[in-house]
């Protein structure tokens, strides 16, 4: 079995081989990492003692058996991560590949000598008619999106009115198209206070997972602090992270029978703020502010705003056919408006990602993102990537995962296997965001069963994050010191733009607002 992982126990221990070849005959991979782990298993060795007590000299030997016990345990224990990663890696990135059989490339070659057939009776009727229709499409969306920028600024709109009339030039439209976004666009400076309309919202906050009946799950947003624990009904609760008695931290403490105790005096609140136990005192009526807690499809929302709460919350479950792999909390230095941004860009993938997903990947002649004129999603041209932002703060994407070499000109649905990605983008304050990543799957079942594998998503989690992160983190210091990180949008910027300026009718308290169904 191609790439196949064997597991064997020894002696109670957990023993990994990487097996690469037929099935007739399999070769055993070796680390390039391998003279760290050469090291014998010393248990063939344990010193033998006799009788009932141990003179010095026995115990120096017992204990110079441990250390070299636990030394080899842990090179072992290593071992099997280094060796499960690569295997992730193998089956994620077939361009990481090092090993493959000649029976497995042969059938990889007639998969795609079968694709190529299918591909050419089927491109040479359809491609120009769509190509065209497509890029009308775009451009009449570049014009739509002209407009409503144009339209934030009086002045801009009085200079260029006639610019968009019907008989407008083409000459007279490409300028519009280059000056309009760079003068009205505007993302710059110190990070102003968060409108009071953009908390009028459900938001996710945590992972059902990570919240168990006795826990608790601190959390920042807008700015405030929260604390969210479940309570005697096993319901999830959101009350402010401060004792009403002395202002001591709530998530210091512990939960007690579906209350959160305060640490400093044992003040107890249940899951709707009120304070039902105040030891060594008389009981005061006493509360603390809590906001409106729901759980669904396994996460935890909150209704931060002052707004009565609407009665459905958005599905952020994977398609079906997938299956959740990972589900990673992480608190990241930046405003959460940045790192949307961020997500909502693919174009950036060849040059930045290039030691992890995009290594290996070309840099297209051209670059869009295709769109309805009136949405939030769409897909990537020339990359098998749909993609939508999903107000206030998701992103959501479906990544077709190809042969090395093989990306243009393809979409999710040509891509026999896929990866589904959901980034929520909690804006913790002005920076600082809370980051819930979720990572499901289509194919590889049985990865969810692999020892350790949470550990291994979250470091190939990390690692593609910091190939953003350090970059974003620049662009934060370069916009609180004055700069436009919007200065000048390009066609491929689209979706990003199109979230901007979802935001900015958000907090003028627009009665509709731009790309979606919402009045």
């Amino acid at each position: 079995m191609m790439g196949g992982a064997r597991f064997q126990g020894v002696r109670g221990g957990l023993r990994v081989f990487a097996v690469f070849g037929e099935e007739s005959g399999s070769v055993e991979r070796k680390s390039t990492w391998g003279t760290i782990f050469d090291v014998e298993d010393p248990r063939s060795k344990f010193p033998q003692s006799k009788g009932k007590f141990l003179d010095v000299n026995q115990a120096l030997e017992v204990a110079r058996f441990d250390i070299q016990y636990c030394d080899w345990r842990a090179r072992q224990d290593l071992l099997t991560i280094m060796l499960l990663h690569e295997k992730v890696v193998e089956v994620l990135n077939p361009l990481a590949r090092e090993y493959k059989s000649i029976g497995t490339l042969k059938k990889e070659l007639a998969e795609l000598q079968e694709e190529l057939a299918q591909a050419h009776r089927q491109v040479h009727i359809s491609e120009a008619r769509v190509g065209t229709a497509l890029d009308k499409l775009a451009y009449m969306e570049e014009l739509v999106n002209d407009r409503l920028l144009q339209d934030r600024n009086t002045a801009d709109s009085n200079q260029t009115s006639t610019s968009t009339s019907p008989s407008t030039s083409t000459a007279s439209l490409d300028m519009v198209k280059r000056k309009l976004p760079q003068k009205s666009l505007n993302v710059s400076g110190p990070v102003q206070p968060y409108h009071p309309r953009l908390k009028n919202f459900w938001y996710p906050v945590a992972f059902s997972t990570d919240l168990k009946d006795d826990t608790m799950i601190p959390i920042d947003c807008f700015e405030e602090p929260w604390v969210v624990f479940r309570g005697k009904d096993g319901k999830p609760g959101c009350v402010r992270n401060t004792c009403a008695h002395r202002a001591c931290p709530l998530h210091l403490g512990s939960v007690n029978e579906g209350r959160i105790q305060c640490p400093y005096h044992g003040w107890e609140y249940s899951t709707d703020g009120k304070c039902e136990k105040m030891p060594s005192t008389r009981l005061l009526n006493v509360k603390i502010k809590s906001l409106p807690c729901l759980e669904q499809e396994g996460m935890i929302w909150i209704w931060p705003g002052s707004d009565p709460p609407t009665a459905t919350l958005p599905s952020l479950q994977p398609p079906p056919g997938f299956q959740i792999h990972a589900e990673i909390v992480m608190e990241l230095p930046v405003e959460h408006g940045l790192l949307l941004d961020n997500l909502l860009d693919l174009a950036h993938a060849p040059f930045t990602h290039t030691s992890t997903f995009a290594k290996g990947w070309s840099v297209p002649s051209l670059v869009k993102f295709l769109t309805p004129a009136s949405g939030l999603q769409g897909y990537w041209d020339p990359y098998p990537i749909d993609m939508e932002f999903r107000p206030p703060c998701m992103v959501l994407s479906t990544i077709g995962i190809s042969k090395p070499g093989k990306l243009e000109g393809q979409s999710t649905k040509q891509c026999a296997t896929h990866l589904h990605q959901l980034h929520v983008c909690l804006p913790s304050s002005r920076g600082k965001t809370r980051l819930l990543y979720r990572m499901s799957l289509d194919f590889a079942p049985v990865l969810q069963h692999i020892p350790f594998m949470q550990y291994l998503w979250r470091y190939f989690a990390e690692k593609v994050l910091n190939e953003d992160l350090r970059l974003v983190v620049g662009q934060q210091d370069r916009m609180l010191m004055g700069a436009n990180v919007w200065n000048c949008p390009v066609s491929y910027d689209k979706l990003g733009v199109r979230y901007r300026l979802w935001r900015d009718a958000v907090e003028r308290g627009d009665k509709r607002l731009p790309f979606t169904e919402s009045t």
